[in-house]
């Protein structure tokens, strides 16, 4: 199907989500949110990707909420900003970290707000030189949404989470990689080459190997050790019996590349 408010497409077992509103910096609305979802449950359903992009059109990459699609006038009655949070950006979180497969976000630009924190919510993260990462939302009486009271503390450690939380200063791609927020920072000009040679190497990965991998470090920091070498067993179990790990050790044994399958 045809959105009006993102690029879609799929090829060579890599799928691609652009955010397309860049006369508003790729901020979102109600409809972009509803494509989004769509977009990720198409993905979610499709076993023959392998990987999926997530990037924006333009100059930025999301500025997180249109605050025009639910601008509050002084007097008026006040909008619901948890009924916001609960229809769309938790739903639109779970279903990232969710997927069954590595999600790569290329931020090209400005990801504010709600979009900084959806950029965190993907896997790996490579960022141009000239994006930034800013979470405004202290200088509008609010708290960092759409997982940002999550992501920060654990990606930066309290005292820069504090920092980047109450005070909504330009974090550069450069400081972002430098303090791990990100996995690597790029020259603008290498941003697009980089991305595709990581997303390529991804789509030939073992993919189920590497959904599990991503499960297990995401519940790691709510998990004892004993509970953690559990999954670890458990999910080690499950793998030992995929088609990918008996490539993966035929391939070595005759010193060969593998070719996985994802199964």
């Amino acid at each position: 199907m045809d959105y009006a408010h993102l690029l879609f497409g799929v090829d060579a077992g890599i799928a691609r989500v652009t955010l397309n509103r860049p006369d508003r910096l790729n901020s979102f609305n109600d409809a972009m949110h509803a494509e989004v979802r769509d977009a990720l449950a198409r993905v979610r359903a499709d076993a023959s990707l392998r990987v999926l992009l997530l990037t924006g059109a333009g100059r930025g990459f999301c500025a997180g909420q249109d605050l025009s699609d639910r601008a509050v006038a002084p007097g008026a009655a006040p909008v619901d900003l948890g009924d916001s949070v609960e229809r769309n950006y938790k739903p639109l979180v779970l279903a990232l970290r969710a997927l069954p497969l590595p999600v790569v976000c290329a931020v090209n630009g400005v990801a504010a707000g709600a979009g900084a924190n959806l950029a965190l919510a993907c896997d790996l993260v490579i960022a141009a030189k000239s994006a930034s990462f800013i979470e405004p939302f202290c200088k509008l009486g609010l708290i960092p949404d759409t997982g940002g009271t999550y992501f920060l503390p654990r990606l930066l450690g309290t005292a820069r989470a504090m920092g980047a939380a109450l005070l909504g200063d330009r974090i550069t791609a450069e400081q972002a990689a430098q303090w791990g927020l990100i996995w690597q920072c790029v020259d603008d000009a290498e941003l697009s080459a980089v991305t595709e040679k990581l997303l390529a190497h991804l789509a030939q990965a073992p993919t189920r190997g590497l959904a599990r991998t991503k499960q297990a470090l995401y519940a790691s920091p709510a998990n004892t050790l004993e509970t953690q070498l559990d999954l670890e067993r458990d999910l080690m179990r499950e793998l030992g019996g995929s088609d990918d790990y008996r490539e993966g050790v035929a391939a070595f044994l005759a010193k060969r590349p593998p070719r996985f399958t994802g199964r």
